[in-house]
């Protein structure tokens, strides 16, 4: 998720919009949903996690394959591209950094609190908004400082994942009994579910702790992919893209395949250190098609892409939607259709997917930012004494 509008622009009169970002973005915002429709549509909801996304059968648990952590990852690492972005546009004006970037990160923090306390117990904004604000005083370092930095912290997250898996193992193989469901998202009302989300924010935050320093890695290595023309037409570009497919697609997707089907000893691994690394397969392998690409965009890349331009809104309006469909304060379908799945959990996704990305098309014919995103960019420039006028001066029109 983009920290805030416009994370795919880079500032100035000379620079264009890289639609390629927008198309990644869009991707991630899809895949995200993939993942947590399987805890809206469980009837235990987001209070029972690990069982919505380690349900048995093989047909769910490759689903759920497809998309756990993958896209997660991809959302970060373009976090990161797009903090790099936001770091030359600042060099280029001369202007101080991380200057008024922090604002940035504090009304990022503001809205993922918002968004968690009112719709969604795993948001991931505000776990960006403190992993940027670490990675904003790192970005401008030298080659080695940061690259050290990626060590370091990296080794310490491998660690910590070994660590708590050896611990879930161990678990796993002591304890067999199972808990009682949770009845609040089936039966509960949507106050009661904000006042848990209240009550139980240090249980359901807890994921900040894997999500800053994985988000530090990648944003570092978002950034540093930028630099090394992972996104040109070039001959160091398409090297650098082929060597992220094989490192992601031919090597890490296998044996994300194989812990997907471990068992649930294996969450942490299967959801927080593969992924990244598939990840970085998809971002090569999107770039690649979309390089090689001609012709006007069809419906699906075009809806896609505006789903990227207005990722911000999309996120929040896709676990909205889900929220109605599937909680008992809504439709309730959780727990109506519950011996529907893995099919009818797989329409819904493709359902919201649709619905989002007709919206934003729509959307996007008359503004120029999605809603969200227009309001967003309105509260970080009212402090600065800044018009939308004089900002747009410093911006390039996204005309296809």
């Amino acid at each position: 998720m983009s920290a805030g509008p416009p994370d795919g622009i880079v500032e100035g009169v000379t620079t264009r919009r890289i639609e390629v970002l927008d198309l990644l973005r869009g991707i991630a915002i899809v895949g995200t949903l993939g993942t947590n429709i399987w805890i809206f549509t469980d009837p235990g909801g987001p209070a029972d996690v690990v069982k919505a996304l380690g349900q048995p059968g093989t047909v769910e648990t490759f689903l759920r394959f497809l998309t756990n952590g993958k896209f997660l990852a991809l959302l970060t690492l373009l976090f990161g591209v797009g903090l790099e972005l936001q770091y030359r546009s600042a060099a280029r004006r001369g202007v101080p950094w991380p200057g008024w970037y922090l604002w940035r990160a504090g009304l990022l923090f503001v809205e993922g609190l918002i968004h968690y306390l009112l719709i969604f117990e795993f948001d991931v904004l505000m776990g960006y908004a403190l992993t940027s604000i670490i990675v904003a005083y790192l970005i401008g370092r030298s080659d080695r400082a940061v690259k050290a930095w990626m060590i370091t912290v990296g080794a310490v997250f491998v660690v910590l994942i070994g660590l708590l898996t050896l611990g879930m193992l161990a678990g796993q193989a002591s304890t067999g009994g199972a808990s009682e469901p949770s009845t609040l998202f089936t039966d509960g009302t949507y106050p009661q579910q904000v006042a848990a989300r209240i009550e139980m924010i240090g249980l359901y935050r807890i994921e900040i702790v894997l999500i800053v320093p994985m988000g530090i890695v990648l944003f570092l290595l978002g950034s540093r992919l930028m630099r090394a023309g992972v996104f040109e037409d070039s001959a160091r570009g398409t090297a650098l893209r082929r060597k992220l497919m094989v490192v992601g697609l031919a090597v890490a997707l296998p044996l994300n395949l194989l812990t997907a089907f471990a068992g649930p000893g294996w969450f942490l691994v299967d959801r927080y250190l593969l992924p990244p690394l598939v990840a970085l397969g998809l971002l090569g392998l999107v770039a690649t098609l979309a390089r090689r690409a001609t012709g006007a965009p069809g419906v699906l890349r075009r809806g896609l892409t505006n789903v990227g331009r207005t990722a911000l809104s999309s996120y929040i309006f896709q676990n909205l939607v889900a929220s109605v469909l599937c909680y008992g304060w809504g439709l309730g379908l959780a727990a109506s259709l519950d011996g529907l799945r893995p099919w009818w959990v797989v329409a819904a996704w493709a359902g919201i997917c649709a619905l989002f990305m007709t919206l934003s098309t729509l959307w996007l014919r008359r503004f120029e930012r999605g809603p969200v995103e227009t309001l967003w960019q309105w509260a970080y420039l009212v402090p600065q004494g800044r018009s939308k006028r004089s900002d747009k001066m410093v911006e390039v029109s996204t005309k296809r």
